[in-house]
């Protein structure tokens, strides 16, 4: 995976140590930018109340209260938990202009964010995030 510029990750791991801790489906999403299929995720369509940390590193990225049905196929959120919690950089892979999202403690692949589509959400922006980068904390 490129390196952020100008940016250092908290959290530093060889490649190896990185498969090791990752299942391989894992990997390929948090460490190669990969993506999973679309409404294949453990997370798409849950209702649960508690914090999303990233599988990787175990940060807090998102709060359930900002996760809304956006129909895509992959979990959306709205806002960070936190605005320190990610990282933000123009991708343009795939023949097209994006912004990826990374976690900001590890720099793992967390997904895409939109903007300007019309949800009627308070910051107009759809944080579009794989399923498999997440693991769910529910609340107690």
């Amino acid at each position: 995976m490129k390196p952020v510029v100008g940016a250092t990750p908290r959290v530093v791991k060889s490649e190896q140590e990185w498969r090791a801790q990752l299942s391989p489906d894992e990997y390929a999403v948090l460490r190669q930018a990969g993506t999973e299929r679309p409404f294949t995720g453990e997370y798409t369509d849950t209702k649960t109340t508690g914090v999303y940390e990233c599988r990787a590193c175990g940060a807090e990225l998102f709060r359930s209260d900002t996760k809304f049905e956006s129909h895509c196929g992959w979990p959306s959120f709205f806002d960070p938990a936190d605005s320190d919690a990610v990282l933000l950089r123009e991708d343009r892979t795939m023949g097209m202009k994006r912004i990826e999202v990374l976690c900001a403690s590890c720099h793992s692949h967390l997904g895409h964010v939109f903007e300007g589509e019309g949800y009627p959400t308070p910051t107009d922006q759809r944080y579009c995030i794989n399923s498999i980068s997440l693991k769910l904390v529910p609340e107690l």
